[in-house]
């Protein structure tokens, strides 16, 4: 399944009123019960601190990833936050996160889940394409912008 598929306004929030990366995960997760994407967000808080714990999937340029596998879903599930301001996310860089890609599987589908941190790793070379994301409006100029690309 491809990632434009799992991207819809529900699961979008532009923008974060997180100002931790405590909240920002439960803000992320809370899209996700609001969507009906999941049921309940305490068991995904933990396995994503957890996930987190091991290391921040703060990455550079801005882009964070938290990420984890999980019996809340079924399936592939992904929330998307933009966040202007910047969020601090641990990040390699050191730099504020700006784009947050919250990512569930189910224990038992490597797969999907690699391949959407492949495809999020490569949509975000593209400064361009972040710095759109970055300054989008709305959850559907958001999806529109997948959708190009």
């Amino acid at each position: 399944m491809a990632l434009i598929d799992l991207i819809t306004p529900e699961v979008v929030k532009i923008p974060l009123e997180s100002a931790t990366k405590e909240e920002t995960v439960r803000e992320l997760i809370q899209i996700l019960v609001d969507a009906g994407r999941i049921d309940e967000g305490g068991e995904v808080y933990q396995a994503i601190m957890a996930r987190e714990a091991q290391g921040s999937t703060g990455l550079e340029n801005g882009i964070a990833i938290p990420h984890a596998k999980t019996p809340a879903v079924a399936t592939l599930t992904v929330a998307l936050g933009v966040s202007p301001e910047g969020i601090d996310f641990e990040a390699m860089d050191g730099r504020p996160s700006r784009l947050f890609f919250l990512i569930l599987a189910a224990p038992d589908q490597s797969g999907p889940h690699i391949e959407a941190l492949a495809e999020i790793a490569r949509l975000t070379r593209s400064s361009s394409f972040t710095r759109m994301l970055i300054g989008a409006r709305s959850a559907e100029e958001v999806v529109s912008l997948f959708e190009e690309e």
